[in-house]
């Protein structure tokens, strides 16, 4: 069996980079849970999907990198950056063309090789400001 930080590696490729959100199955359980859902993102894998669908919608050139990774006995914590240029209504902000790039840290939680919950922290107060969604300060 790969180690835990791999197999995020390998989703971060196949699904997030390369846009097989079907891939996702064989990263994550039927019911995985994510603490901090996106707002109104359902349930499981179905709900998961839904949300990678809706990213690479409104990021079709979206692009995730690993910063740093540190592994435990049954969870991954990755630091991450993504990239992409806003070309699809992303919540409820029309489509700028802008280039965005977000940071952000998720921890995976492994019942045998595959990810049962997720928390993702990312700057969606930067995305959003990135985006054009409100002027920054000062302005």
């Amino acid at each position: 069996m790969k180690n835990k930080s791999s197999l995020v590696r390998q989703f971060i490729e196949e699904v997030l980079n390369a846009g097989e959100i079907e891939a996702s199955g064989k990263f994550f359980h039927d019911d995985v849970v994510e603490q901090v859902p996106f707002p109104g993102q359902g349930p499981g894998l179905s709900g998961l999907k839904d949300v990678l669908r809706g990213l690479r919608t409104a990021f079709p050139d979206m692009h995730w990198s690993v910063d740093e990774q540190i592994e435990s006995e049954d969870k991954v914590v990755s630091r991450f950056n993504w990239s992409g240029t806003h070309r699809g209504e992303f919540f409820g902000v029309p489509a700028t063309g802008r280039r965005v790039s977000v940071w952000g840290l998720v921890v995976d939680r492994f019942v045998g090789d595959k990810i049962k919950d997720t928390r993702i922290i990312m700057d969606a107060l930067g995305l959003m400001a990135q985006m054009g969604a409100f002027p920054p300060p000062g302005k």
